[in-house]
């Protein structure tokens, strides 16, 4: 995608965030609400903006689509709130930058560089100059924000906040470790 795309993108979802995380679909929506999801939209879309900006400072320097497009800068975004406490949602925009890269382009981008220069990409993509692309960006953000939708409303609330996921991802060690005894065949790599 191109850099249109990509804040077109971080626009929509900052917009459609700011509804998942305010509006209880199970309640009738109140003037309250409307002020509150505007603050909300506020405040998400400067962090996603950055997030879905970011990957492409590696047109300055480095490689493009591999410098900064790839999982270990995805990793290092999402434990940022765990160690500063702030940056809760940057790591939304790289991660939907990384979707459009690999679904909404030709090309792809190399999701293991440093380790592997193999760019993954889907056939399924438009070139950046292509008049479907902004088309393909709206498409993509809007499966993006169905698939955050469900995850906030049937699965875990993504404003939860740091505690919060530091509790889930403790439950969820907690569950599985039973489940690796069941398991002897298998061992560490």
């Amino acid at each position: 995608m191109n850099k249109k795309g990509h804040v077109l993108n971080a626009v929509l979802l900052g917009v459609g965030l700011g509804v998942i995380l305010t509006v209880d679909p199970t309640t009738q929506p109140t003037t309250d609400v409307v002020a509150e999801g505007l603050a909300r939209v506020i405040e998400l879309s400067v962090p996603v903006t950055l997030g879905a900006l970011f990957p492409d400072v590696d047109t300055a320097f480095g490689k493009h689509r591999k410098t900064l497009h790839n999982l270990p800068i995805l990793a290092v975004f999402l434990a940022f709130p765990f160690l500063y406490g702030n940056l809760q949602f940057v790591w939304i925009g790289i991660a939907t930058h990384y979707v459009l890269d690999i679904v909404g382009s030709r090309r792809g981008i190399a999701l293991f560089y440093p380790l592997s220069k193999t760019e993954y990409g889907f056939p399924t993509g438009v070139t950046t100059s292509s008049r479907y692309a902004d088309a393909v960006t709206v498409v993509i953000t809007a499966l993006e924000l169905a698939i955050l939708g469900a995850i906030h409303y049937f699965a875990y609330p993504l404003d939860a906040g740091v505690a919060g996921i530091q509790e889930l991802a403790l439950a969820s060690v907690a569950s599985v470790t039973p489940l690796a005894s069941l398991l002897p065949f298998v061992s560490p790599v």
